[in-house]
């Protein structure tokens, strides 16, 4: 967290004054082609933070000295959003060859993608650069992810270790209200009939992913409204309609967010403003600066 005073929002004005504009259209055309694609991206952002910090290393694919982070199980076929990514940062280098780090693009996308869905913008920070490795190890990466299993004190302990409070880590929770869950990761709760699930809820549910089979079929996260950012997915934690146990988790007998969510469940506004503090923040956490890192010329490969 140290190098936060080292970014900058005017970072690029001099040496890049057309990048962020670039890269706001490049969003803004990825995210009319496919509203998922703006949780993608922000899932994106918070995928590359929480592991060795905001330095791009999540987009660097397998090679003789990297262990690519997009193979650990969190990432697998999950994260999505790569080549668009990679077409904003070709746009922004045949504007400005070598100036703007893969690790900064990420960072704008989410506001970006935030924004082209109904939810907040802000101001980023910038002057991130990129890693030259990956992280060391898939269980490494693993370790610093949530699961769709975690215990709400897992949950709490891991987010604090980045140096994000319990609001925060709600707050970001909040992004489950756009997006599209894998089968796989909502089966046990859907099929199990815990006293915190919502009957009715599973059974639709049920409909989408079967008992057996079918690990990939698709659910959106918030049901109510998919494709915008709202506060409905924490009236559905209310409900008990959250899809993920990660996410009913926040909102359960005698739990610590739940006066949190009840808060965000009744004012929309404060919900978004906290959303967008626990992203700066996010984006504040051990970046690489100064001359530490490389600006890379593509983002899945260190130059």
């Amino acid at each position: 967290m140290q190098s936060e005073a080292q970014l900058s929002s005017t970072f690029y004005d001099t040496t890049c004054p057309n990048a962020l504009s670039t890269i706001r259209t490049a969003i803004r055309t990825a995210v009319s082609r496919e509203r998922r694609m703006a949780a993608s991206l922000i899932r994106l952002h918070f995928h590359d933070c929480f592991v060795n910090g905001c330095d791009a290393s999540i987009l660097l694919d397998d090679a003789p000295s990297i262990i690519s982070e997009k193979n650990a199980i969190n990432n697998f076929k999950s994260i999505r959003g790569y080549e668009v990514i990679d077409n904003a940062k070709s746009l922004v280098e045949s504007i400005c060859p070598g100036v703007v780090s893969c690790a900064d693009i990420v960072a704008v996308a989410a506001r970006d993608a935030s924004f082209a869905v109904g939810g907040p913008s802000w101001t980023v920070k910038l002057g991130r650069r990129d890693s030259s490795t990956a992280s060391l190890s898939l269980p490494e990466v693993e370790s610093n992810l949530p699961s769709f299993r975690d215990s709400l004190e897992n949950l709490l302990s891991l987010f604090a270790s980045k140096g994000l409070s319990a609001r925060d880590m709600v707050a970001l929770s909040g992004s489950h209200t756009i997006g599209q869950a894998s089968c796989v990761t909502f089966r046990d709760r859907i099929y199990n009939n815990q006293s915190d699930v919502d009957a009715g809820f599973a059974s639709t549910r049920r409909r989408q992913c079967p008992i057996s089979g079918g690990d990939g079929n698709l659910g959106p996260l918030d049901l109510v409204t998919p494709n915008s950012f709202d506060n409905n997915y924490f009236k559905n934690l209310i409900q008990k309609k959250g899809l993920l146990e990660s996410d009913q988790i926040l909102f359960s007998a005698g739990g610590s967010t739940n006066d949190v969510v009840n808060e965000y469940s009744k004012n929309p506004t404060k919900f978004k403003s906290d959303f967008a503090a626990a992203m700066i923040k996010m984006g504040d956490i051990s970046p690489l600066t100064a001359s530490q890192g490389q600006i890379r010329t593509v983002c899945n490969a260190v130059n």
